[in-house]
């Protein structure tokens, strides 16, 4: 057994335990402390991956398993784990951990809440562990399908209407994933005559260029929707807006990883010649989306919203990244995806707290919030400097490698869109900014303010976790970014040998 599979265990376990508890404080005791364990093991995996390099093992994938599933199909349970997937795992175990902690006071049926919320974070777990492409689609509508549930039972507003709107629409890109999926698979053909799913079988035998061609829109498209790739994008905001605090940070924070991930780990990997042919539409459509998803943040009045177009925005900067093709810029890619990761949820922790204690979600009705809630204030202060791009948090770090990244590359059109996205990085200056002054600065525009009670214990454990790994990734990146690069050498070699002519 590897190390991997406790990533599934633990959550399966964890999920057992919460179904023998009786009430919703043993709930979301059970759910903290096998979300605690989960923190500490991905810790013990980095380390354990760090020593596997440290000691000379070069395989792409380490902690290989292999368990046959499916014979007849050649479908396997395969998992494995590259530096990559490591600080993936990270970050969906430090944003879980903070999102218990969020929903603290989840009265309302919390044992069922616990379970839906710990089911998907293990689809989430499974799908980066996972090497074969039908084991890793199988994760993904795990993660996906929990959603419908954890926002139309627990969630606020529209909530019906924004659950319906988000699974249909990401059940239309899974839709086109699994056609791409199936066009990979019937294509793979081994020695032995089986078609195979495994991710490092079909990068050897490399697909025809006509298949690429043809298969690649459906597989980047598929994962493209959950990345809110422009215009397939509408579902998050509404999405982001009605659902209950902890699974707007990991709808944001880990959820949307998952489209970034595979247009990078599947799409882009397996299909390179393909990818460098479409990546100029692409390119367009992520570059609308950086500035759409930037400018749309200005409007809107209630803060949920503000920071669901700021999602898209970021979101949209990673595969902006990713379709630059060198090795600077999918570092960036990755490191953007973690930060915005743990930026994103404790914005959306923190709304959820200003919340629970206003009742309001609309900036014209706070102010001076600071006075009476420093802790919650001065955290989201910090949030939305490294959304910014302040240098000394995670948002610099990101932002300045995808940039940097760019603008190595000697086409044109590439640059103009470069130059085109980093306009993004005023306009998300102009709306933290505003919401920072309107919110928590000047004098309290309610009276009924004044006794608010600041962040609680279990509030600022929440917070307090996301905030150090912020700062900790913005102080010393070094470690992250090449524990990434490291693992970047195959994805770069094969990009860069489809691009004919471009020296990176």
């Amino acid at each position: 057994m590897s190390i991997l599979w406790f990533f599934i265990l633990i959550p399966v376990l964890t999920i057992t335990g919460i179904l023998f508890t009786k009430d919703g404080r043993s709930a979301r005791v059970v759910a903290a402390s096998g979300m605690l364990v989960q923190l500490i093991l991905s810790v013990v995996l980095l380390f354990m991956y760090y020593a596997q390099r440290h000691a000379g093992n070069t395989a792409e994938m380490l902690f290989l398993s292999d368990y046959s599933w499916f014979p007849s199909l050649n479908i396997r349970f395969t998992t494995g784990v590259d530096g990559i997937a490591v600080s993936m795992i990270l970050l969906t175990s430090t944003v879980v951990f903070a999102g218990i902690f969020a929903s603290w006071e989840m009265e309302n049926l919390a044992r069922e809440f616990f379970i839906s919320l710990i089911t998907l974070a293990t689809g989430v777990f499974g799908f980066f562990i996972s090497i074969d492409l039908f084991t890793m689609f199988l994760f993904y509508e795990l993660a996906v399908i929990p959603m419908y549930l954890l926002i139309g039972i627990w969630g606020s507003g529209p909530k019906e209407y924004s659950a319906m709107k988000l699974t249909l629409m990401l059940m239309g890109g899974s839709a086109l994933l699994l056609v791409g999926l199936l066009g990979i698979y019937f294509n793979s053909t081994l020695e032995n005559g089986q078609h195979t799913f495994n991710l490092l079988q079909i990068a050897e035998l490399q697909l025809p260029v006509g298949v690429q061609r043809y298969f690649f829109p459906f597989t980047f498209v598929g994962f493209g929707v959950l990345g809110a790739l422009f215009p397939l994008h509408t579902w998050s905001p509404d999405g982001h807006a009605s659902a209950p605090t902890a699974v707007s940070m990991l709808h944001a924070g880990v959820l949307m990883k998952l489209g970034g991930y595979g247009c990078f780990r599947v799409a882009m990997y397996l299909m390179p010649t393909a990818a460098n042919e479409m990546a100029w539409i692409f390119i367009i459509l992520t570059t609308v989306s950086v500035v759409y998803g930037a400018f749309g943040a200005i409007w809107q009045k209630d803060l949920k919203y503000i920071n669901a177009y700021s999602s898209v925005s970021h979101c949209g900067l990673v595969i902006f990244a990713l379709l630059m093709m060198n090795k600077t810029s999918m570092n960036g890619a990755v490191i953007q995806m973690i930060s915005h990761g743990l930026m994103t949820a404790l914005f959306f922790a923190l709304i959820g707290m200003i919340y629970g204690r206003t009742h309001t979600r609309m900036i014209n009705e706070m102010g001076g919030l600071m006075k009476v809630i420093p802790f919650l204030s001065v955290a989201y202060v910090i949030a939305g400097l490294a959304s910014l791009g302040l240098p000394g948090l995670s948002g610099f770090v990101a932002e300045m490698t995808v940039f940097a990244g760019a603008f190595q590359h000697p086409d044109t059109f590439h640059r103009i869109a470069t130059i085109v996205v980093t306009t993004s990085i005023v306009v998300t200056a102009v709306y933290i900014l505003r919401v920072v002054g309107v919110l928590l600065l000047g004098p309290l525009k309610n009276d009924h303010f004044e006794h608010l009670r600041d962040a609680r214990w279990y509030e600022r454990l929440s917070a307090g976790t996301l905030l150090v790994a912020i700062a900790g990734i913005g102080i010393a990146p070094l470690w992250l970014s090449n524990l990434i690069g490291g693992s970047l050498g195959p994805y770069v070699t094969r990009l860069a040998g489809a691009i004919t002519g471009l020296n990176f």
